[in-house]
């Protein structure tokens, strides 16, 4: 499974992005997706993830009422919908995908390679 991000860019506070992923391979795999971001001197942080059967969505407490993530299976995209944007929220945003690797019968996680979002005030 490869993992393509695009959408970040430079915004003010209160305006919004969308952020896409791209996957391609074995995308038939995926269980789960998900983005995860990693502010500057901070940890990596879990934003929202997708399951791939229903649909069901989770998200952090810090985004909830302003993100939402969303998938076309059609495209084999997922987007990121980001409303209301703080300067907080600045940060590489990645794109996650849990996938089940058919000959370990193991899931394995894949990353793409991240997209530079920031928020001025």
């Amino acid at each position: 499974v490869q993992l393509v991000e695009s959408g970040g860019g430079l915004v003010q506070a209160g305006g919004s992005l969308r952020l896409s992923c791209a996957a391609s391979g074995s995308t038939f795999s995926i269980n789960t997706m998900g983005w995860y971001r990693r502010a500057p001197g901070k940890q990596r942080e879990l934003v929202a993830t997708i399951t791939s059967g229903d649909d069901s969505t989770d998200y952090a407490d810090s985004v909830k009422g302003r993100f939402t993530i969303s998938r076309d299976g059609a495209k084999n995209t997922m987007y990121l919908q980001m409303n209301s944007l703080k300067p907080e929220d600045t940060a590489v945003y990645y794109c996650n995908a849990v996938a089940l690797v058919l000959a370990t019968r193991k899931p394995y996680v894949y990353w793409g390679q991240g997209t530079q979002v920031a928020v001025s005030s």
